[in-house]
Order: C-alpha cells, then sequence, then structure tokens
C-alpha cells in the first residue's frame, strides 16, 4: 500500500543540488526536494507536499553527513534566504554547476555531450559582494530590521553583518538601521500597503573603496533626510552620495524609476579593466568585481579581436564589457533599455 502523503517520515540519501538550492533524493519513483541538504547526506526527512511524481521535505536530522558538508561561515544560513549553499563544500558547489549546465543544453538545447568547459573558480568565495539590497521591516517590538526573506516567505531574517557582502560595507548595515529607528521613520508594510522606507541599499566600488547608500521610500518627505545623510558622509569618509530611490508602486519590484540625491553625487567611481567607471544607485554591474574580470578575459581570449569586427554587446549596462572589447574592435554597439546606466 502506497502510504505517499504529507507527514510521512522518510530515511533519503541525497544525490543532486538543484538549481534552486534545493537538495534531491528519491524515493522509490518519486523525486524529493530537501532543502539544506548536500549531496552524499544520508538524512530523515518528513514530507510537506506530497504530489504524484515528486514531493518537498523538511529536514529533521542529518543520520550520515556527506564529505562535502561543511560548516557554515555565517550563522545564520539554515534560517537566511539570501544563500542555499553555505553548507556545501565549494568544489562541489563548481561541479554542481557545471552539470546543471550540461543538463540544461541536454534536456532543453537537445545538444548530446555538450562540450562544457570547466568552470573558472573565483579566488574569494566570501567577502566579494559590491552591491547588498536590504528589505527592512519590524521586530514585533518596533526595532527596525533589514535582512533577508528567509526561504519560501517573506518573514525576515534580522542581519548586522554578511559575510558574502564586503565586509567595508558591514559597519553601515548595522548601525544605519539604528539611526532609522532614532528617526522615527516608517517602515513599509507590503500587507497594508503603508509606511514609508522600503529598502537599504548598499554599493562600494572594490578597487576605490568609494561607497553609495540608497533608501527605497514610497514617498519623498522623509523628515530631516538632509541632515541625516549630512551625519552619514561625516560618520562614512568613503561614502560619496547619499540617495532616495522612490518606488510607490504596489510591486516586488525593488526601485523605482527616479532617485533623488540628498548629499554627495548619485554614483560611486569603480575602475573595471583599467577604465574608470560611474556606477549609479541602480545600475546593473556584475557583483563580483574580479569574476567580471575574469570572464571578460576569456571573453576576448575566445574573440580573438584583430580590429576589424563590429560587436554587439546587448543589455550592456554600464558597459564594464563593451568599454574592453571596443579597445580591440573597430566598433562596439550597447544595448541599454535604462537610460541613466548608459
Amino acid at each position: 500500500m502506497d502510504d505517499w502523503q504529507q507527514g510521512l517520515t522518510l530515511d533519503l540519501t541525497i544525490t543532486d543540488l538543484t538549481s534552486s538550492g534545493d537538495g534531491l533524493g528519491r524515493h522509490q519513483d518519486r523525486v524529493v526536494f530537501v532543502t539544506n541538504t548536500v549531496p552524499g547526506d544520508r538524512v530523515q526527512v518528513r514530507l510537506v507536499q506530497a504530489k504524484p511524481s515528486f514531493g518537498r521535505a523538511q529536514l529533521r536530522q542529518v543520520l550520515s553527513p556527506s564529505p562535502d558538508r561543511v560548516r557554515p561561515p555565517c550563522i545564520v544560513a539554515d534560517k537566511c534566504g539570501g544563500c542555499q549553499w553555505q553548507a556545501v563544500s565549494y568544489p562541489a558547489q563548481l561541479a554542481a554547476k557545471q552539470q546543471q549546465v550540461i543538463d540544461a543544453l541536454g534536456r532543453i538545447g537537445q545538444i548530446d555531450q555538450p562540450p562544457v568547459a570547466a568552470i573558472l573558480p573565483a579566488e574569494a568565495t566570501l567577502g566579494y559582494r559590491n552591491k547588498a539590497t536590504y528589505p527592512l521591516g519590524r521586530s514585533p517590538e518596533g526595532q527596525v530590521r533589514a535582512g533577508y526573506f528567509r526561504q519560501g516567505s517573506h518573514r525576515l531574517v534580522n542581519l548586522n553583518r554578511c559575510p558574502v557582502q564586503d565586509s567595508r560595507l558591514d559597519p553601515l548595515l548595522a548601525e544605519v538601521k539604528q539611526d532609522i529607528q532614532e528617526r522615527g521613520w516608517s517602515i513599509y508594510n507590503e500587507d497594508r500597503h503603508q509606511g514609508r522606507l522600503r529598502h537599504l541599499a548598499l554599493r562600494i566600488g572594490r578597487r576605490t573603496g568609494e561607497q553609495l547608500l540608497t533608501l527605497v521610500s514610497t514617498a519623498p518627505n522623509l523628515k530631516d533626510i538632509q541632515l541625516q545623510a549630512q551625519v552619514w558622509q561625516e560618520r562614512y569618509p568613503q561614502l560619496v552620495g547619499v540617495c532616495v530611490n522612490l518606488n510607490p508602486a504596489k510591486t516586488n519590484a525593488i526601485f523605482g524609476p527616479e532617485t533623488l540625491v540628498i548629499e554627495g553625487r548619485p554614483y560611486l567611481e569603480e575602475i573595471f579593466a583599467d577604465l574608470r567607471f560611474r556606477i549609479h544607485a541602480t545600475s546593473f554591474f556584475q557583483v563580483n568585481t574580479e569574476q567580471a574580470e575574469a570572464l571578460l578575459g576569456v571573453i576576448l581570449e575566445e574573440l580573438a579581436l584583430t580590429g576589424g569586427e563590429t560587436v554587439v554587446d546587448a543589455y550592456c549596462g554600464v558597459g564594464a564589457l563593451t568599454l574592453p572589447l571596443a579597445q580591440g574592435a573597430k566598433r562596439v554597439l550597447g544595448l541599454e533599455l535604462q537610460a541613466e546606466a548608459a
């Protein structure tokens, strides 16, 4: 008799990782997805969703850990939805990502044995992010919180530091929350569509050290915002600009269409591929500067430009790839919808 139903307790061996970060095991002829697991783990799980061909389960106990299971560097890795693979060793992460590319090319592209090169590993697996955007909320006691949503929910996990972002941004994350609290600025409630502040966005130039702070608000009238912006610039010498982005819409999009400069300038400067770029508060730029340069190196090697080519860079953003390519081609066209990015 098939007892496949919600609440069922199973012992599984995790064999794969999905692109969303879940571990994957099998029970009889069904696939079971389990968060916070590592390929090679022998686990006990509780079924929380039972569909005819698959299920989703909650980890109850690791019966036998995988050789690729490591201690997460973040103390809230099992709660925060910002990272899913911190318990997976970096070599195993690379192998899983490479296999996902191979599987996608085979399944979707119908390419038999696709020629996928080895992934180029990052030198720094932590502290590399040059940008972080944190949703804001309040604790039941009324304290301002900033962090990431617990996986699969809109319950905020409060953070005072994040080991993935550039550590030079950590003081801002911890202290700006307190400043918002003391100013008494209201926090946006998505259920009631009330309140002002929605997100805290931080950027840093990895090479220049310049920092940019942006508050995402439903309205511009934050009391004494200019005075507070001056306090921030005095406190943080590398902070070159304080902005307020306006997003009054009932939406999950982080940024709205208009950004106001409160103090300083609306952009930071960064050096990338020996070129100096201006990166605005809402502009797209690769969050891992060093890996983006490694990617550029691969592109230049593969293209082997001779100076006579016309190159099209679609979705070019601030031109991080466009401008280095222009040094070796006859002509480069960069296509970008967001005018301020270009």
